[in-house]
């Protein structure tokens, strides 16, 4: 038997063709989202470098204006090193939109097949509809034939027209995702175009800016030598590191202590609250029984005297509820100095923390520099440039940025006053605040800073002083 479809379902079938005609018609691409996520991110990163640069300032002030030789690199050093970083996260920015593209492709495939299915599907409801001719509800009541065999054919019919309906809704839904994915697809397309314009620009100033540093160190290598070995300069320089370190250790600590004394105050605020609360309703029920005890005497009395009971209390209203209390505005702390890693996780890593990097000691702390220099306060190890440089322990960097007598320098809070020091790297991997992982990269190893030799040099301190990594990294 064949059953007489819907005139409005017919309607709607080709209203479906309708859209299925208009479906090719590709939508505007929306513009890319990677330039002002790139900006907003670099605008929050600017507050903390001022404060960085701020404390830089102070302890340049408390220095000899004296001109040091490695200080005409900083700039070309700098640039080499964020010209590596942008090079680097643009090449995980190309695989991870290409890996999008990818997903993205695959769906498109899955969805033209499913649309491909429902066309035919439609076309042969439509081819249904022609056959049956234009019977509806209204023929077939008025049929005469048998009413249960008319009612069970009305029943059907209905179920015909929801499964009519339900293939048109996809049909669309399905269009509409197709459109949506054109979209993303021809967005991720111009990212790729702005990440490949970038590359190429980064990579002019990383090939004009090494060749500018090639021709100063020609220039300067001569007066580096001899600066070297200038005790005054080295010692110069371990009070720079040691200037900086009780400044972003202190700023550590009162930030620490700055976000303390909010949560203790918050947590007063919400212990005040709900004891008012509690003594509200306290009051509020010890009234309620005084009333019910006062018309109970009340009535007994009447009773006595043969008048009528007082009307009894209203019904109790539903008890107040203490109002949630608002959660406080979470004040995004000073990244470069929030808190790192439980205190106590680092101390507790005493003998297992990995090598930064892999390469031949060649210095050890307290020994001296340069025979009767200053004793090493940390460690230098011989690696070919480029070699990877690992965070030893989880962390926060709260210093990433070029520093005289250290080249590019990254310094990393492990909480409980704990922090681990990578100097005369040739490229800085991490940012100010960026949050790193045990063994993660931060940067390469280099000779920045004027040093002679390609490496890195490492110190350990806590509380801001230095003390020897040998009983506590596996080198």
């Amino acid at each position: 038997m064949r059953f007489p479809i819907k005139k409005s379902a017919a309607s709607a079938l080709l209203c479906g063709l309708l859209a299925l005609s208009a479906a090719g018609s590709v939508a505007a691409a929306k513009p890319t989202e990677r330039s002002k996520q790139k900006a907003a991110a670099e605008a929050q990163r600017a507050g903390i470098q001022q404060k960085l640069t701020a404390l830089k300032k102070e302890i340049s002030r408390t220095e000899s204006e004296k001109e040091d030789v490695a200080d005409n690199l900083a700039e070309s050093e700098e640039k080499i090193s964020d010209a590596n970083r942008a090079l680097r996260d643009l090449g995980q920015e190309t695989l991870e939109t290409n890996v999008r593209l990818q997903g993205l492709a695959t769906e498109q495939e899955r969805l033209a097949q499913t649309i491909v299915d429902q066309k035919k599907r439609v076309s042969a409801l439509l081819r249904e509809h022609y056959v049956a001719g234009n019977e509806d509800r209204i023929k077939l009541l008025l049929s005469g034939d048998n009413p249960n065999r008319i009612n069970r054919d009305l029943q059907l019919m209905a179920y015909v027209s929801q499964a009519q309906a339900r293939l048109i809704a996809s049909l669309n839904a399905n269009l509409a995702q197709v459109e949506d994915n054109r979209e993303k697809v021809e967005n991720a397309k111009i990212e790729l175009d702005e990440i490949a314009g970038e590359q190429r620009d980064q990579k002019a100033v990383l090939e004009k800016e090494k060749a500018r540093r090639a021709a100063l160190l020609g220039e300067l290598s001569s007066k580096l030598v001899v600066q070297r070995k200038q005790v005054d300069s080295l010692q110069r320089d371990e009070q720079r590191m040691s200037g900086l370190v009780d400044k972003l250790t202190r700023l550590i600590q009162e930030q620490a202590e700055a976000e303390r004394k909010r949560q203790e105050a918050l947590a007063a605020a919400r212990a005040k609250a709900r004891a008012e609360a509690e003594a509200a309703e306290k009051a509020r029920l010890l009234a309620r029984a005084a009333a019910k005890a006062e018309r109970e005497r009340l009535a007994r009395e009447a009773a006595k005297a043969g008048k009528p009971a007082p009307k009894p209390l209203p019904p109790e209203p539903e008890a107040p509820r203490v109002a949630e209390q608002p959660k406080p505005v979470e004040r995004t702390p000073d990244i470069s100095l929030a808190p790192a890693a439980p205190a106590g996780a680092f101390a507790a890593m005493r003998g297992r923390l990995s090598a930064p990097v892999s390469g031949t000691v060649a210095a050890r702390f307290g020994a001296k520099r340069g025979g009767d220099g200053p004793s090493w306060k940390g460690m230098f190890i011989k690696a070919p440039e480029g070699t990877e440089v690992r965070a030893v322990a989880v962390g926060r960097v709260v210093h990433s940025g070029w520093m005289r007598g250290f080249g590019n320098l990254i310094i990393i809070d492990h909480g409980g006053s704990y922090l681990s020091i990578y100097a005369n790297n040739q490229t800085l991997l991490k940012r100010l605040g960026d949050a790193v992982r045990a063994g993660e990269p931060i940067g390469s190893a280099g000779n920045t800073g004027g040093n002679e030799e390609s490496g890195l040099y490492f110190e350990l301190r806590h509380l801001g002083k230095a003390f020897d990594p040998a009983s506590w990294v596996n080198f």
